[in-house]
């Protein structure tokens, strides 16, 4: 084998950290090993890794052996393949290892006096390309996890479809959202490979001008050379490297060329929830007001790729109801910016932004821009601090009370000095003498108060449980009678929907019957108590999300029972799915499946009570104006009669939404509704019902089973050939769909995840393990 003075290929240690540990095998348990890899070497001793070979392997043992074949590199221990880094063949020539960093294998010698290479290593670069070495439009370069540990990071760079080369994080849509560098300045039409030649020069094919033009090449000192590599780093940032030896040895490594200037401008150099700032051209990363770091042993302050949480509940919003405006200020931060689109947008003052916020549950921030108020769910992606983005502005977040931020920040409140001078002590005790002297005279008037009309107030309460106000006001909620129903409803004339609990009828009320509603006569309920149904009713008036249906009033008239809803005008999933042929995108599939799994999350973790849905569903998914998910039916299997519940657990197994533990009569969890999200999942991915009997093959019958084939004999293209005939696909987002959907249908629960890793493995925030087949038996 020859070997180049300056590279060196061999088997180097391979220290493991628990980050690295994560992607393993869960069987594998060493922490030093070895890998095959490239270096570059230097003087004072150090080593820049610029190739290795199946990264994301598990170390390897030092006993290893590495043989050379015709279609590559071949790795055994003892006996053993230990790991194949490419497919086994017969035995090669020989090999080298050329002065440009290039490892070749040759094939057998023949009568041909030209070596034949077989294989080389700049044909299947990691995160470098060296001087003479070219990334095409067939592979890209990939962002190591860190300095020390070579395994695939947070980053890619490749062409794209139209000839642009774009940076893109690993975990993204790949969307022009998500992009934070690209060439397309450049008009790179007919483009098929990036070129770093041996001079530094960092050039397209047959297009000027060049992204770096390394005019300090022809005046090196003498008795010196240099190698160049272009490398994305583990930040994200591409950067073009000189090595500049002089007799052999390393003197001085360069920075020639950067594709960003500030790491901010870098999308996900800063996880969810916090934001980059660039102070003196060090990049940091930091939480937002009101956020904590997800795990402080293992994230520091400023580290990058930093991920943080919310340091309050949002279960005492919910609790405090209008009063939530006591329980929160808000703190501001100048010059910022992030991705993504508000729920919520509308022109007023700041103030009155500020107060929106506080009074809203679902406000995680705001961004107030240009004289507009708009409001953002959580998490936060893609924050910084002084960007040069067009729509920076004045960030809005929502505290407790008595949370003090130290930064650049103002509050909606004076700030509290933080010492007190001694002079002026004197004059607060005088004045908290007095208002605690105020505060004990009005506390004995508001006593006696309470005391005078306690008989009164009695009195009150039982006129208002009779007369139903109390409910009412409690809830927001209108009770009808039957005949203001029957009016509304024109005789209960215009059926749209037919539900589990009863059919749902059309109708108008208000003002020139301008105000839509649909209204669901409760047929199989239990025939329980008026004061029993009014409870199971209030828990439901209590949800508050815009992906849920909203409850706006009831009837009950003896046996009649009658619950009023708003009404969503585009129908249910199942008709967009399976009656109708509008074209979907898988962006907008996508964007639909976010909007049920954030209902059902809410529902799980969110409301004041933990609501189990148990009749997750298509035809129980609504659809607006905008195509918002919206969920019904949810809190009313309480009221469903036994017999009922038995028999419509019977016949929707034969359809496939329940979990395997409803026949089983096992004990049901939430994670229940994580299996029916499973299946909903797969149909909307598919779009396609989970039982079809007329397919060409049996294993088609059952969508989970036919889509965990496909998924495992790597034929996807076979699972959704009828549902994208003609739209250009995005593979990478439709494998992240269909693992999290194979994920939620396993039939044990233990193996389901929760609906709040759910929302961050389809966002991409969250790594998917490798689901396993859906059921044992499979």
């Amino acid at each position: 084998m020859k070997l180049s003075p300056l590279l060196t290929v061999t088997l180097s240690t391979h220290p493991l950290g628990c980050q690295v540990l994560a992607t393993l095998h869960s069987a594998f348990t060493l922490t030093v090993g070895y890998a095959i890899g490239i270096w570059l070497k230097s003087g004072d001793g150090n080593m820049t890794v610029v190739w290795t070979a199946k990264r994301d392997d598990p170390p390897i043992s030092s006993n290893s052996t590495l043989e050379l074949t015709v279609d590559g590199l071949l790795l055994k221990q003892g006996s053993d393949v230990q790991g194949q880094v490419y497919v086994d063949t017969e035995p090669a020539g020989f090999a080298s290892m050329l002065n440009s960093g290039n490892f070749v294998i040759y094939a057998q010698e023949s009568s041909s006096p030209v070596a034949v290479p077989v294989w080389q290593s700049f044909h299947h670069p990691t995160d470098t390309i060296l001087g003479g070495q070219n990334l095409t439009i067939r592979n890209q370069l990939v962002s190591s996890m860190s300095t020390s540990d070579r395994s695939t990071g947070h980053y890619f760079l490749a062409f794209q479809r139209d000839n642009d080369l774009v940076a893109y994080p690993i975990n993204s849509s790949a969307q022009s959202l998500d992009a934070y560098w690209a060439s397309i300045s450049m008009n790179l039409y007919g483009v098929e490979q990036l070129n770093l030649d041996t001079e530094g020069n960092l050039c397209f094919d047959h297009v000027l001008p060049c992204l770096v033009n390394n005019s300090n090449h022809q005046n090196q000192p003498q008795n010196t050379s240099s190698i160049y590599r272009a490398t994305l780093d583990v930040d994200g940032n591409l950067r073009l490297y000189e090595h500049l030896f002089e007799d052999k040895e390393g003197i001085d490594i360069t920075i020639l060329w950067k594709a960003r200037s500030d790491e901010c401008q870098i999308k996900g150099f800063c996880g969810i929830n916090s934001y980059c700032s660039n102070t003196n051209g060090n990049a940091r990363c930091q939480c937002y007001p009101g956020f904590v770091p997800c795990n402080n042993e293992t994230t520091g302050r400023n580290a990058m790729f930093l991920e943080c949480k919310l340091n309050y509940s949002k279960d005492d919003c919910e609790r405090s109801g209008d009063r939530n405006f006591l329980l929160y200020n808000i703190v501001s931060l100048e010059e910022m910016w992030w991705d993504g689109y508000p729920y919520w947008a509308k022109q007023m003052s700041m103030g009155a932004c500020e107060k929106s916020c506080k009074t809203d549950c679902d406000c995680g921030a705001a961004l107030y821009t240009n004289g507009q108020c708009n409001k953002y769910s959580l998490p936060l992606r893609y924050g910084s601090k002084a960007s040069n983005e067009l729509d920076t502005g004045m960030a809005l977040f929502k505290v407790p009370s008595g949370y003090v931020f130290r930064g650049n920040t103002t509050t909606s409140s004076p700030k509290k000095p933080n010492a007190i001078d001694n002079n002026r002590k004197g004059l607060i005790l005088i004045l908290a003498s007095t208002l605690g002297s105020i505060s004990f005279l009005c506390v004995v008037f508001v006593v006696s108060i309470f005391f005078t009309y306690r008989s009164q107030v009695h009195r009150l309460a039982k006129l208002s449980a009779s007369s139903k106000l109390g409910f009412t006001e409690e809830c927001s909620l209108r009770s009808f009678s039957f005949d203001e129903l029957v009016k509304a409803t024109n005789g209960f004339t215009e059926e749209v929907g037919r539900g589990s609990f009863g059919a749902v009828y059309r109708g108008t009320i208000g003002e020139n019957n301008r105000i839509r509603i649909a209204v669901k006569r409760m047929e199989r309920i239990v025939d329980e108590g008026e004061r029993e149904f009014r409870a199971e009713i209030t828990a439901i008036a209590r949800t508050h999300h815009r992906n849920l249906v909203k409850l706006v009033g009831f009837c009950i008239e003896g046996s009649r029972k009658l619950l009023v809803y708003e009404y969503v005008s585009n129908g249910s999933l199942a008709n967009l799915l399976f009656k109708t042929k509008k074209h979907l995108p898988l962006k907008e599939r996508l964007k639909i499946a976010l909007d049920v799994a954030r209902g059902v999350q809410y529902l799980h973790e969110e409301c004041e009570v933990c609501i189990a849905h148990c009749n997750l569903k298509p035809q129980n998914i609504l659809m607006d104006e905008l195509l918002t998910a919206k969920l019904s039916d949810f809190g009313l299997a309480r009221l469903s009669k036994p017999e009922f519940s038995r028999n419509r657990a019977d016949k929707e197994v034969t359809t496939g939404y329940l979990a395997p533990e409803w026949q089983k009569e096992a004990l049901v969890s939430i994670k229940a509704d994580v299996f029916s999200y499973g299946i909903v999942l797969l149909e909307i991915v598919c779009r396609r019902r989970n039982i079809e009997v007329n397919v060409p093959s049996p294993e088609e019958v059952l969508l989970s089973t036919w889509a965990y084939h496909c998924f495992a004999t790597e034929q996807l293209h076979d699972l959704v050939v009828v549902a994208y005939q003609e739209e250009d696909m995005d593979w990478k987002t439709l494998e992240r769909m269909l693992k999290v959907g194979l994920l939620c249908v396993q039939d044990y629960p233990s193996l389901r995840p929760s609906m709040r890793d759910v929302i961050l493995m389809l966002e991409g925030w969250k790594h998917i393990p490798i689901p396993p087949s859906p059921s044992p038996s499979r």
